[in-house]
């Protein structure tokens, strides 16, 4: 299979990560090894609480049954035991994700993650990193956020925000996991422009996305 990527196309993104005007975007694949993929999670609940569809490989899917069942933080709660005692990753290992990202003069880091792994990474070159999530419902509507202080926060390459859209371990609210949550969270994002901090808004529309860590399944 040829090379999907040309030589030319190599150089702009070598060229717009020198500059600053690259924004990753991580996935699921970058904590392989560390986390447990979704589809793993899946089947374990699946058989774990008698799943009686198909699909049980589809994580939000499995979450929403587990919602319906029980309620819509059960799903959340219990994945949020697979972040207990989990040791990061090695962020020095000249092919750890996390950290070779972090070496890069970059300002905006996008994730679907729920983990910190890529704000520790920062904070291990020395940058000040800020964590900060979607405040796509109304339970986390009022959490506060370094965009709305008074100092006018733009991240820069010293001081990078790391920026959760689909929320992170922290505020389990904040989490996007089951079905009803992925439908919430695009109408939210599409009806309301503000949602998005315009910081963020401008690394999405005026920079090169670099996706890292996603299948072609992924929402």
């Amino acid at each position: 299979m040829p090379d999907i990527l040309q030589e030319r196309d190599w150089t702009l993104l070598l060229r717009r990560i020198k500059d600053g005007k690259c924004t990753p975007f991580l996935g699921a694949g970058v904590c392989f090894g560390i986390l447990p993929l979704g589809s793993d999670i899946a089947r374990q609940w699946a058989e774990e609480y008698q799943y009686p569809l198909e699909d049980s490989g589809d994580l939000a899917r499995v979450a929403q049954y587990l919602a319906v069942q029980y309620d819509p933080m059960f799903p959340k709660e219990e994945i949020l035991k697979y972040f207990e005692d989990v040791t990061p990753p090695d962020f020095s290992e000249p092919d750890e994700p996390h950290g070779v990202l972090a070496s890069l003069p970059l300002p905006v880091y996008i994730t679907t993650n729920y983990d910190e792994f890529m704000v520790k990474a920062l904070a291990g070159q020395h940058k000040d990193p800020k964590r900060e999530l979607c405040r796509w419902n109304e339970l986390v509507r009022d959490h506060p956020s370094a965009f709305d202080s008074g100092d006018a926060y733009d991240p820069t390459p010293a001081n990078p925000v790391v920026y959760h859209l689909h929320g992170h371990n922290e505020v389990p609210e904040s989490m996007v996991l089951t079905d009803d949550d992925y439908l919430d969270f695009l109408v939210s994002i599409s009806s309301r422009e503000s949602l998005l901090p315009h910081q963020i808004q401008r690394a999405l529309t005026g920079s090169s996305l670099l996706f890292i860590g996603y299948s072609l399944s992924d929402w």
